[in-house]
Parts: C-alpha cells; sequence; structure tokens
C-alpha cells in the first residue's frame, strides 16, 4: 500500500495505482460534511450566503405595470398629476379614496382636486364634513386644492332655479387648464382603484387619451370618459369651454339619459383622432361581473370568462349597475336578489353553484363600503324605498 502525503491525508499516493489514483475518496459523503461543519468558515460562508438571499428577496420588486425603457427615478414626476373633482360630500368622500389607493400604490405624481369654490378648508364645528373632508386630502394625501366656478349643464325637464339634478361634469374640463402639467390623468371618483397608472403619463404624444365605452360595441363606437389621460392646452380648454356654454344656458337640449355631457363633448372634440386606452386594463365596469356573455368585453367570442383573472389585469373597476343604486347607496333586498350575478349551475335554487362572479361583485361593493367607513368616517346611504 502506498504511503499517503502528510499534505492530503484523504488521498492515496500518486506511487498506487491508476485505477486506485481516480478512486480517491476514502471517506463517505456524510463524513466529510461533519468535517466540513466543523470548520469555522464554512458557517461564515453559510451565513453570509443567507444574508445575500435575505438581503435580495427583501428589496422592491419592480413594478410590472411600469414601462421597463423609463428610469422612474430620474422622473420629474412635479410635470404630471391626477385629477378628480368633487361637487357634493359623497363624491368628495369618493375622490378622497381614490387618492387614499394612489398613496397606498405608490403612485409618484401630484394630485389635484377640483371643487367648488364656495367650499372652504375652515371647519366651522364637529359636523362641518366636506370642510372636514378637505383638510384630510390636502393634509393626509398632499392634494393641490383648486376652487372653481362650476357650471352646471341642466335636464332639458328641469328649468327652475334647483340644481341637485344638474351635470356638473363640465368641472372635468378644468384639467385641460392645467398648463404646468406636460400630462394630466383625470379619474371619475365613483371607482375603486385596483393599480395606479403612473405609465400612462409616457404615452405617444396625444392630445387625450380615453378607453372605449365598449359595452355600447358593436352598435355605438364612443369613447368613455371614466379616464382621461390629457395633454394640458389653453386651445383646447377654450374651446372645449366655448362648446359647453350653449348647453350650460339652456340654448339647446341635451341628452343626459345615456351619458354625461363631458362624453359627448369630448367625443364630438376627440372622437375621431384620441388614442384609444385598451379598455380590458383601464374601463372595467362592475356590470360585466352580471353578465354571461363577454364577448364585448373580452374582444372575442372565444375566450374563456374567468373573474379572478379579469380583476387582476383591470387597473381599475367604476361601479355602474343600474338599476341598482351607486355602492354608497344600501340595496333593497328584493332588488339585489333579481339583478345580482346569477350562479353557472342551478340557479336561483338551493343547489346553486359556481357563483364567483357574483363572490366577486359582492366583493367590490363590500370593499368599497367598507372603506368609506374606515377613510370618510361615512356609512351607507339606506336602502331608497320600493
Amino acid at each position: 500500500m502506498a504511503i499517503k502525503s502528510s499534505a492530503f491525508p484523504y488521498r492515496r499516493g500518486s506511487d498506487a495505482s491508476e485505477k486506485d489514483f481516480f478512486d480517491i475518496a476514502d471517506e463517505s459523503i456524510a463524513q466529510i460534511v461533519k468535517r466540513q461543519l466543523r470548520r469555522p468558515r464554512t458557517w461564515i460562508t453559510l451565513l453570509v450566503f443567507f444574508l445575500m438571499i435575505k438581503l435580495y428577496r427583501s428589496r422592491p420588486q419592480p413594478d410590472t405595470s411600469l414601462l421597463p425603457h423609463i428610469n422612474y427615478n430620474k422622473v420629474d414626476w412635479s410635470r404630471y398629476a391626477y385629477t378628480q373633482y368633487a361637487t357634493s360630500e359623497t363624491y368628495l368622500c369618493n375622490c378622497l379614496m381614490v387618492f387614499e389607493a394612489l398613496e397606498r400604490l405608490g403612485s409618484k405624481a401630484d394630485r389635484i382636486l377640483f371643487y367648488p369654490q364656495e367650499w372652504d378648508l375652515i371647519i366651522e364645528n364637529d359636523g362641518d364634513r366636506t370642510s372636514q373632508l378637505l383638510v384630510m386630502a390636502k393634509e393626509e394625501y398632499n392634494v393641490q386644492m383648486r376652487p372653481i366656478f362650476i357650471d352646471g349643464v341642466r335636464p332639458p325637464e328641469d328649468r327652475g332655479p334647483a340644481q341637485a339634478s344638474w351635470d356638473t361634469s363640465t368641472a372635468k374640463l378644468s384639467a385641460f387648464a392645467l398648463l404646468e402639467y406636460e400630462r394630466v390623468i383625470h379619474l371619475d371618483s365613483d371607482m375603486t382603484l385596483l393599480q395606479h397608472m403612473d405609465e400612462l403619463f409616457f404615452l405617444p404624444k396625444a392630445s387625450v387619451a380615453m378607453p372605449r365605452a365598449y359595452w355600447l360595441l358593436p352598435e355605438t363606437k364612443i369613447l368613455s370618459s371614466l379616464i382621461a389621460v390629457i395633454e394640458p392646452s389653453y386651445l383646447e380648454f377654450t374651446t372645449l369651454r366655448d362648446a359647453s356654454k350653449p348647453a350650460v344656458y339652456g340654448q339647446i337640449d341635451v341628452n343626459l339619459t345615456d351619458g354625461r355631457f363631458d362624453m359627448e363633448l369630448l367625443n364630438s372634440r376627440f372622437g375621431d383622432n384620441a388614442m384609444v386606452l385598451p379598455h380590458r386594463q383601464y374601463g372595467l365596469i362592475s356590470s360585466e361581473f352580471r353578465l354571461k356573455d363577454h364577448w364585448r368585453y373580452l374582444g372575442n367570442a372565444q375566450e374563456e370568462w374567468n373573474p379572478d383573472k379579469i380583476l387582476s389585469e383591470a387597473k381599475f373597476v367604476h361601479f355602474s349597475d343600474w338599476p341598482l343604486p351607486k355602492p354608497w347607496t344600501m340595496w333593497q333586498p328584493s332588488q339585489l336578489a333579481e339583478l345580482q350575478p346569477a350562479c353557472d349551475n342551478n340557479p336561483g335554487t338551493p343547489e346553486e353553484s359556481g357563483c364567483r362572479d357574483r363572490e366577486v361583485w359582492k366583493g367590490l361593493y363590500d370593499d368599497f363600503r367598507r372603506r368609506r367607513k374606515a377613510i370618510c368616517k361615512l356609512l351607507s346611504f339606506p336602502a331608497p324605498p320600493s
């Protein structure tokens, strides 16, 4: 037997046979591991390895919704903003909920709220909820306050002085006058925001980008004003403002049954030249979960509808379930039973199953009401009398 070298106590000597030379292991794997674990350097290496894994996993993961070619850390975010408008305490709370979501979801752009110039930020008493919500928006969610004069478009059947039924959506046009910004995103407030949309600030140049009102296809092809990505322009602002005056002053009758006046105005101006946003990300409405035929939303009749997948893709869900009320008003039980999403199997019977659409749909309403109470300290209105 060859004499083992003292330098390599666990290997055979070089004068051993060639066959033995390649058969170099004299101990089991368990013995090797046990011997290595006695060495401090082994434990130090393992500690460094696990610390590196922990450090990597603790790093913020990239936002897959953002554009990979944009260095978001070098963007001058003071050039971009989200805007909303409120003309009542109810919609002011809705705006606050959207701003809270933008803050929570990590949006970096400015936030601007248009509201009636008659409002103020002076809290006179505990019942002054409007001023309290304005102060909350400013102090907690860094919202810039923009009081404006709001022109209301009165319905043709309402020529009296009461303004409760007036369409005040022309307040949205104020976003075109924000000339200090390169781009703004105007959002309707009766929605649940699921993801921020900072990536839309970096779309190719276009005066306006909006999704289609897909639920009206194919008979009607118009743009929806649920979201509008706007390049501020004084020319566009004055053009739209002037176009709204005849309706504001009651000189022409406006159809407010099928939509709001701002939607009609924007389609008249940009219907043929706006950039069209994909509605599957930027236009989902809640009534889609009540349907059984989803080809308008999916864009084809072959794709299988999956409510969880659809919700994960969407940036927001806009509440639109007429004749059911908006989520800040409770339902009549009989109305809910009739209009809620039907289950796939044996609907309306004790054996019904496949009710995921209903679960998702109700979950959206329940979530809205919980957040409304938590953020605005407001309860939902009672169900209207049947």
